[in-house]
């Protein structure tokens, strides 16, 4: 089939989409203070403000790919996009804390509706080579929308467009979807040339399992919500009810998978996928990677302005050392890769690893509240360095790699539960750290931050511990972590079905 004739008009198009979605995971941890001063709200409250989209999210991935195979992928692009756009809207107004949760969670199931569709559409719209480059754009949107929310939402707040504080960090996404929603109708094509050999979308069965769909968001809801509720509350009696509860919830949904997949009929996930090789394991590094990604986050945004004392321009600055870092080591992990090989991986934990225990380092010398900020600050960016560059060589190739011996045919199963799975994840890892951190300010701000970094160490351990275990893959797994030919898969594939 004749390539659209637009399809490089397209691109441009899709990526905003990408950039605003994974950039309003991360740009929100900066907002957190503001938001706290200015909707009264408590550290339960803040923490669902962050939890509630990326949970939306991760629940909604497991349903939007089955969307797109039912209505097309850029009707569906569409609807999430609109959806989004409002959603930002309602959060940029929102007159207290529980209205913005809702409004974050309305913002994450858009942004669930618009992820698999991205892909689908980059599959249809490109092949050969010109996929390749699509999908190396795709990648590099994704990674610089996840290390520049500190950096986008600092610089928002201090500049106070119109006098919206934190607001602007989420009303920047309704000019840019509007845009991004004109020129859909008129680039994107009506049904691209999506391929099913290629993986992209689900299949070919009818019908949507609904009660599947809310098996999996209560089984999910049931982990976080406890979580990110039950210190601020006391650890009510409920709170452990959600917990005990969220084990079964999950096996009734894994349970009706299989029965559906034994009658015939089209389930939401194939459970056939987690008997891939090299699957699992993939899928507990991304776990911890996502998660000690999202907790960082979360001590940064409340430490920097709230510990060290400074503003949220200048807490963006001192992140824009974890960009740096980011890009440098992305920039140079092709050739890396080369000489490398399946140790990339370990190369990268390795170095995320130590960029944590230096910053950790650096937060000992902290004595108390808003004190040394200055000269604090310049050590905090030198560890950020450091830690960034450990990212930019790990992301790529752990993601790819943990999709790399997956059969074509379970591809796109695959790739939907990674996503899944890096946006719990990231939910979990970043409500845990919420949670030790807040618990811990009455000994004072180094070490409430010293305590809630013990989560992302502890992750970046996991993940050391599980590429070198798996390093020992095939050579096709081994190529499959070279980033310029794997650019899609490479950044953050929750966006795929």
């Amino acid at each position: 089939m004749a390539a659209a004739p637009n399809r490089w008009w397209a691109l441009p198009v899709v990526l905003v989409a990408v950039f605003m979605t994974t950039l309003d995971f991360f740009i929100a941890n900066v907002a957190v203070p503001s938001i706290r001063t200015g909707l009264h709200a408590d550290g339960s409250e803040a923490q669902l403000v962050i939890a509630a989209y990326g949970l939306a999210y991760a629940a909604g991935l497991v349903v939007s790919g089955r969307l797109g195979d039912l209505y097309g992928p850029r009707r569906v692009f569409s609807a999430g996009l609109a959806l989004f756009t409002l959603a930002s809207a309602a959060c940029g107004a929102a007159p207290a804390a529980w209205v913005l949760v809702q409004a974050r969670a309305v913002q994450g199931v858009a942004a669930a509706l618009l992820a698999p569709q991205v892909l689908a559409l980059l599959g249809g719209l490109y092949q050969g080579a010109d996929r390749a480059r699509a999908f190396g754009w795709y990648g590099t949107a994704v990674g610089l929308a996840g290390v520049s929310g500190q950096v986008i939402g600092g610089l928002l707040i201090a500049a106070d467009p119109g006098g919206l504080g934190w607001r602007a960090c989420f009303l920047v996404n309704v000019p840019l979807g509007l845009a991004a929603l004109v020129a859909t109708a008129r680039v994107l094509p009506s049904a691209p040339p999506v391929r099913p050999e290629d993986g992209l979308t689900a299949g070919a069965g009818r019908g949507l399992d609904v009660a599947g769909a809310g098996l999996v968001a209560a089984g999910l809801v049931a982990v976080v919500l406890p979580l990110a509720q039950g210190r601020e509350h006391g650890w009510p009696a409920w709170t452990w009810l959600c917990l005990a509860a969220s084990a079964p919830l999950l096996w009734a949904f894994a349970h009706r998978q299989r029965r559906l997949a034994a009658a015939g009929r089209q389930p939401l996930l194939d459970l056939g996928v987690f008997r891939e090789k090299g699957f699992a394991g993939g899928l507990v590094a991304v776990a911890l990677l996502f998660g000690g990604s999202a907790g960082l986050s979360f001590v940064l945004a409340l430490y920097l302005q709230e510990g060290l004392g400074l503003g949220p321009a200048a807490a963006g600055a001192v992140c824009t050392a974890l960009n740096g870092g980011f890009l440098a080591a992305s920039a140079r992990g092709a050739a890396m890769a080369g000489r490398l090989g399946a140790r990339l991986p370990v190369a990268g934990a390795a170095m995320l690893l130590l960029g944590l225990l230096l910053l950790d380092h650096a937060v000992a010398g902290h004595a108390g509240a808003a004190s040394g900020g200055g000269a604090m600050a310049w050590q905090v960016a030198g560890a950020l360095l450091v830690t960034g560059g450990g990212m930019g060589l790990l992301m790529p190739p752990l993601l790819s790699t943990a999709l790399a011996r997956v059969r074509p045919a379970l591809a796109g199963a695959a790739a939907g539960v990674l996503g899944t799975v890096q946006e719990t994840g990231g939910v979990l890892g970043g409500t845990l750290t919420g949670t030790v951190l807040l618990g811990s300010l009455e000994s004072g701000w180094g070490p409430a931050a010293r305590a809630g970094l013990a989560v992302p160490i502890a992750c970046a351990l996991g993940v050391l511990a599980m590429t070198a275990l798996t390093r020992r893959h095939t050579p096709a797994a081994r190529a499959a972590s070279r980033p310029t030919t794997t650019g899609g898969a490479g950044a953050r594939t929750n966006t795929t079905p």
